[in-house]
C-alpha cells in the first residue's frame, strides 16, 4: 500500500475560534485525516506578531487543542501539537529569512493590511511570519496544505522559498500543493456578511458565531442577522446576508445550494434563519460537550500535547539537520 501523503494545517490560538474557523478548517480536517498523514499545528508563535496577554495566549492555546479533539481529529491518527513546544520552527524560520527577499514580503497583503492597525510601531514579526509560516510547512515535507483563499499568496511564498533553497541545495523540501476546499472556506459575519467572520472581530459579538457560545445565544445571534428586505431566498451576491446563511446551511448539510434554494422556496426570513439555527446548533452541541470532557482530563491533555510535541519534532528534526548540513553548520 503506498504511503500517505503528509499534510499540514495550524491555527493561531489567538481568540475564540468561530463557526468560520470550524466550517473552514475543522470539520474538513476529519475527513482529511483518512487520506492523509495529518499534522496540525497550534500557531502560538504566530499568534504573538500581536501583542497577547499570556494568561489568556495560555489559556486559549490549552482550549484549541482541545477543541481539535472535540471537534473530530484523532490525536492518534495525527500529530496535534503547539508550535512552540518545536523549537525547529524558530531556527528554519531563521535560516529560511536568509532566502528571503525583502521585496517578496513585503508584496503581502496580509502585511499590509495588518500593519495600518500598528500605527508606526510595526513589529518586524508581522512582516517576516510568512517565513515561519513557510518553516512551519516544509519542516514535515509537507505535500498538501488546506487554506482560505486569504492564504493563498503565503503558501505560494512558501513553494517559492522552497524552489529557491532547492535549486542551490538539492532535493531537501518537498514542494507544498495548496488545497482550498470547495464548501464552506469563507463563513462571513451575521451584521456584516460582506466581510469573513474571525476571531479576531471583538467590536460586535453578534457578527460571530463562537463555538462556545450558549446554544440559545448561537439561535438568537443568527435570528438576528442582517438579511435584506425582499424576503426571497436566492442565492446572489446581491443578497450577501441570505448567501452566507445558505452557505453556512449547505456546509454542515452538505447540501447543494440549488437544492437548499428549492427546499427554503416559499419560507419567509424568519422560518429560513429557524431553520439554519437548528441545524448550527445540533452540529456544535457534540463539540462543545466534547470539549468540556476534555478538558476537564486534565491528565488526559498534559499527556496528549507531550505526545504531540514529541511526535512532531521527531519529524521535524530530520529536515532541519539536513538543511544545517547542506548551509554548512558543524
Amino acid at each position: 500500500m503506498a504511503e500517505k501523503n503528509v499534510l499540514f494545517s495550524g491555527m493561531q490560538p489567538s481568540g475564540k475560534p468561530t463557526l468560520g474557523n470550524y466550517l473552514g478548517a475543522f470539520k474538513n480536517w476529519g475527513t482529511l485525516q483518512e487520506e492523509y498523514n495529518c499534522i496540525y499545528c497550534i500557531a502560538d508563535l504566530h499568534a504573538i506578531t500581536v501583542r497577547q496577554e499570556p494568561s489568556m495566549l495560555r489559556k486559549y492555546t490549552k482550549e484549541l487543542f482541545a477543541l481539535y479533539l472535540a471537534a473530530g481529529l484523532d490525536n492518534t491518527k495525527n500529530i496535534i501539537y503547539i508550535q512552540s513546544n518545536v523549537s525547529a520552527h524558530s531556527e528554519l524560520a531563521w535560516i529560511l529569512n536568509c532566502y528571503t527577499y525583502m521585496g517578496e514580503l513585503s508584496r503581502m497583503t496580509q502585511f499590509k493590511d495588518k500593519s495600518q492597525k500598528q500605527g508606526k510601531n510595526i513589529p518586524t514579526g508581522l512582516f517576516n511570519y510568512p517565513v515561519l509560516q513557510a518553516a512551519d510547512i516544509l519542516l514535515y515535507q509537507t505535500a498538501v496544505v488546506p487554506v482560505g483563499e486569504d492564504q493563498r499568496q503565503h503558501l505560494e511564498l512558501s513553494r517559492d522559498i522552497a524552489i529557491r533553497f532547492n535549486n542551490i541545495y538539492g532535493d531537501i523540501f518537498k514542494i507544498p500543493e495548496i488545497y482550498i476546499p470547495k464548501a464552506g472556506a469563507k463563513i462571513m459575519g451575521l451584521q456584516n456578511p460582506t466581510k469573513k467572520m474571525s476571531k479576531s472581530d471583538t467590536d460586535n459579538e453578534n457578527n460571530v458565531i463562537y463555538l462556545l457560545d450558549d446554544l440559545k445565544v448561537i439561535a438568537n445571534k443568527i435570528k438576528r442577522s442582517v438579511t435584506d428586505s425582499d424576503n426571497q431566498i436566492i442565492y446572489s451576491d446581491e443578497k450577501p446576508g441570505i448567501k452566507n446563511l445558505l452557505n453556512i446551511y449547505c456546509a454542515i448539510t452538505n447540501k447543494e445550494i440549488k437544492q437548499a434554494e428549492k427546499d427554503f422556496s416559499g419560507f419567509g426570513y424568519g422560518a429560513f434563519k429557524e431553520a439554519v439555527a437548528e441545524v448550527v446548533i445540533e452540529e456544535i452541541r457534540p463539540i462543545q460537550e466534547n470539549f468540556k470532557r476534555i478538558l476537564a482530563d486534565k491528565e488526559f491533555i498534559e499527556k496528549a500535547i507531550k505526545d504531540g510535541a514529541q511526535k512532531a519534532e521527531c519529524i521535524a528534526n530530520k529536515t532541519l539537520k539536513k538543511v544545517k548540513k547542506k548551509v554548512g553548520f558543524i
